[in-house]
């Protein structure tokens, strides 16, 4: 165990030439960020999982209920032990073999086995008004945190002159704004993972599971290794865009289409410009060539711009199906629609990959 360890944090791989372990633990002049400083985010985020429950119940659902939001979910297929082991065992889409059988086997005719699977499918999927409730849920932490970052950024130097991120690195001090704000962040992603298992089971839960991962592992990744400066920045640019898409979906749910079309042309103009303007010029600019200029190269620096740099491709080709699909919606004057399929294919796509 000691052994693969001390593989694990070999220092040459996490840190510059000539920079160790020793050199970045706290002394009574500065506090730096420490891997155990993480430990803290479990707890933490076992406590937003409770104030989420808390929330949704007591705040969200009366908003809800307010705008009139239906409680009642997808109808219910009627029991059928025969067909019920079919949906659990074997197939939730039958081919039209195992249906001619079982139509046989049921005496029932094709159709209605057809609509009894569509309503077994549907009935696993949440009703309106939880789905409201987990967007409003996310749409007020995203709000809180990207405003947080927005007053704690604006007061730092390295907001205005992004090679503040890289002077006198790694030796930079850890402040309790970078701590909190990096806590926060994991501490939610971490309350995301845990409510999978509890929440119920979506189509896309492999795909959130693994943007949930993806982004502990960065936010973990860029804390260790002290490159929290530029952290702040990548994770403030990417709520700004959350904050709308969840505010749009809420909009949906709640049928007040034009404001749903508005937030969403609002979120799709956030999106293209931040991801494809502000990204490559603010982020890449500098953990690509102003780092090299002041820091140099390192194997982790060589892994985080790889990382980055696989982020702005999947920007630019998301960013083409947005434009696409919104032009195919003008042309058809089906706006409503596609904006609904729009917001739906991406959480069920892309949402795992925007936080990286």
């Amino acid at each position: 165990m000691a052994g693969i360890l001390a593989w694990f944090w070999n220092e040459r791989f996490w840190l510059p030439h000539n920079v160790t372990w020793a050199d970045l633990k706290n002394t009574d002049e500065a506090t730096f960020p420490q891997a155990e400083d993480l430990y803290l985010a479990c707890p933490l985020a076992f406590c937003i999982f409770m104030i989420r429950l808390v929330f949704e119940r007591f705040i969200a659902r009366p908003c809800a209920m307010g705008l009139k939001i239906q409680t009642n979910g997808p109808q219910k297929a009627q029991p059928n032990a025969i067909l019920e082991k079919v949906f659990t065992a074997i197939t939730k889409h039958p081919d039209e073999k195992r249906l001619e059988g079982l139509s046989k086997q049921l005496d029932w005719d094709v159709r209605t086995i057809q609509r009894w699977f569509r309503q077994r499918r549907n009935q696993e999927k949440p009703s309106t008004l939880a789905r409201f409730c987990e967007s409003m849920w996310r749409f007020t932490f995203y709000l809180y945190i990207f405003t947080y970052g927005v007053r704690f950024l604006k007061k730092t130097p390295w907001l205005w002159n992004t090679k503040e991120c890289w002077y006198n690195y790694p030796y930079q001090p850890l402040t309790v704004d970078i701590h909190y704000y990096y806590i926060l962040e994991l501490s939610f992603y971490l309350s995301l993972l845990f409510s999978q298992f509890t929440d119920i089971r979506r189509k896309d839960f492999l795909i959130m599971f693994l943007h949930h991962v993806a982004t502990i592992s960065l936010i973990t990744f860029s804390y260790v290794n002290n490159m929290a400066r530029v952290g702040t920045l990548v994770m403030c640019l990417h709520d700004a865009a959350d904050v709308l898409i969840e505010a749009a979906k809420m909009a949906n749910y709640a049928k007040c289409q034009i404001l749903c079309n508005l937030l969403f042309a609002m979120f799709a103009i956030l999106f293209i410009s931040s991801r494809l303007g502000v990204y490559p010029v603010w982020i890449l600019n500098t953990t690509l060539f102003e780092s090299w200029e002041i820091v140099g190269p390192y194997p982790s620096w060589w892994v985080f711009n790889l990382l980055l740099i696989l982020l702005q491709l999947l920007h630019s080709f998301w960013s083409y199906l947005i434009v696409k699909t919104a032009c195919r919606a003008i042309s058809k004057g089906k706006v409503s629609h596609y904006t609904h399929a729009i917001i739906r294919s991406k959480f069920q796509f892309v949402q795992h990959l925007q936080y990286l």
